[in-house]
């Protein structure tokens, strides 16, 4: 688990509750599974995509079915025989009509739990203000209300746990306040920052949603959940500067900063997109701050109390300091992102579908080039034309998308599902193969394919396949418009990947794993704000470096 160990419910009484976990691909619902099994719950997870929970250290363990949450049918197929439903799916940065996709999947989801005899119902939502008339709060805000009540008025016992800011290792919240103090030494902020707020560390927002497995069945209510902490934005940010060993922070917070315009904001200075960023920042337009603690009755505090705000940071920067965070808030697929698989018929049902190929012979071992593969992006680069790549980046930032600043889960290894900068592993067969799916802003669909290989002649050969498929006549304008550049871009990836396996394999890869501890050990010295601006500054710069293992 991350950033310390969630204390869960014990077994009910007779068999443990069979558990079903919908949003197990997203950031809670990743770390939420191996909680639940760790407190004796059988679990099964419903995914839009089951292939992307494949390669999690827990999936041999858990039942996995296929399915949506606006789709009845799916829906009750997997309610079937389970005791406890989790809810952890938002429309977050949904764009129009996510209201009502909200308001449908919800009753969906209440009526087949009660078809299916479901004995509880866990909803995490978000913690709403006090006294604020319902049309006043945000969007997202109202819609996760709604979805709330929905669920109480479902007929099936349900416990809706409200939270404001979630901090942990790879939590939106975290990565927002993380990259803009560490970032922006002085800060012209909105005026939220003075609004005052109850953070809790997801070690705690675990800890309740395993232990709400076993309450009463009489129980159905909401309930609000917070740190020990209450304090403004402006206030976290200097804390954060403090425990990351930065300079204080001077932050002048000024009236004129719409919400559109701080999404933009923190979309231009932090990885989190802009899509994502407003229903966070609408969110803390109000004070939001926990009215009761009436779960202390069902779920005791834990010896030590509640994980105050400073432990919390520290232990999030621990986590992403030993890059050992367990999932990320891009484990979420983008809104508006492909989430299909590469199609398998080569005709594309009559369509077209564009493709650059490139192939070299490697004088490397299989396993020297499959290193250097499963390494690309993030801090690692894309082994070519860096400018292209950050224009490229930055370019999509500009109109909506994630950019490249998403980075990597992991330095070296990569699974099914992981983000990666602006793609999207579909598709990793270790040692053999590599598949993206672009996440970008595009005309069209685009994945790249990175293969190892070998010849005829035993040698080893570096095949590399990027492919489009064209969406209207601004597809194929587009695909033209930067066919001239493929040669520079894909054809130096090729080269330089070749070259990088190459050097690697000359000495075992002993000055890979060299440059890598080094860089390791330099990272955990420095601090945080040295090594998030060094991974900006690489991903532009980093041209052949030998990937660690």
């Amino acid at each position: 688990m991350d950033d310390a160990t969630a204390i869960g419910a014990g077994p009910a009484a007779g068999r443990p509750p069979r558990c079903l976990v919908t949003g197990a691909t997203g950031y809670l619902g990743g770390r939420l599974v191996p909680e639940l099994l760790a407190a004796g719950h059988p679990v099964r997870c419903l995914a839009r995509t089951p292939g992307k929970l494949r390669d999690h250290p827990w999936a041999g363990r858990v039942e996995v079915v296929r399915g949506d949450v606006t789709d009845a049918t799916s829906v009750a197929a997997a309610l079937e025989g389970v005791d406890v439903a989790y809810y952890l799916v938002h429309s977050l940065g949904g764009g129009p009509g996510f209201e009502e996709t909200d308001r449908r999947a919800a009753r969906i989801f209440g009526e087949r739990a009660r078809a299916a005899g479901v004995r509880r119902i866990v909803y995490l939502g978000g913690l709403t203000p006090a006294g604020v008339p319902e049309e006043e709060l945000s969007p997202h805000l109202r819609s996760r209300a709604e979805v709330g009540r929905l669920l109480l008025d479902s007929g099936v016992p349900t416990a809706v746990l409200r939270a404001a800011v979630v901090i942990g290792s790879g939590s939106a919240s975290f990565e927002i306040l993380r990259y803009l103090t560490e970032r922006l030494p002085v800060m012209v902020t909105p005026s939220w920052v003075r609004t005052r707020l109850q953070p809790i560390a997801v070690r705690d927002v675990l800890r309740y949603l395993v232990g709400c497995a076993g309450l009463p069945p009489e129980v159905n209510r909401a309930f609000d959940i917070g740190g020990p902490d209450v304090l403004t934005y402006h206030a976290m940010m200097r804390l954060y500067a403090r425990v990351a060993g930065l300079r204080r922070r001077v932050i002048l917070p000024v009236p004129v900063l719409s919400p559109t315009l701080s999404s933009h904001w923190i979309g231009l200075v932090t990885p989190v997109p802009a899509a994502l960023a407003r229903p966070l920042t609408e969110s803390l337009r109000h004070e939001v701050v926990c009215a009761e603690h009436d779960i202390a009755r069902y779920v005791p505090d834990p010896p030590g109390g509640l994980l105050g705000l400073e432990p919390a940071l520290r232990l999030a920067l621990h986590r992403v300091r030993e890059a050992e965070v367990a999932t990320r808030w891009s484990s979420a697929s983008v809104p508006g992102a492909p989430s299909d698989p590469l199609p398998t018929d080569p005709g594309w049902a009559g369509g077209s579908l564009y493709t650059d190929l490139r192939q070299r012979t490697v004088a490397a071992p299989p396993e020297a080039l499959w290193r250097v593969v499963e390494s690309i992006g993030g801090e690692n680069g894309w082994y070519s034309f860096p400018l292209a790549w950050a224009a490229r980046g930055w370019l999509d930032r500009l109109v909506g998308g994630v950019g490249l600043s998403r980075g990597r889960r992991d330095a070296a290894r990569l699974r099914a599902g992981d983000s990666l900068d602006f793609w999207r592993v579909e598709e990793i067969e270790p040692g053999r193969l590599l598949r993206l799916r672009a996440e970008m802003r595009l005309p069209g669909l685009a994945w790249l394919e990175l293969m190892v290989d070998r010849g005829r002649s035993g040698e080893t050969v570096y095949r590399q396949r990027a492919l489009f498929h064209p969406r209207g006549l601004a597809g194929h304008a587009y695909w033209w418009g930067v066919s001239p550049f493929h040669a520079v871009v894909f054809g130096g990836m090729a080269r330089n990947i070749a070259s990088a396996a190459e050097a690697a394999g000359t000495d075992g890869g002993g000055a890979g794993r060299r440059r890598a501890a080094g860089s390791r050990a330099r990272s955990r010295r420095s601090g945080a704000v040295r090594s998030a601006s060094r991974s900006r500054r690489s991903a532009g710069t980093r041209r052949r470096g030998v990937p660690p293992r």
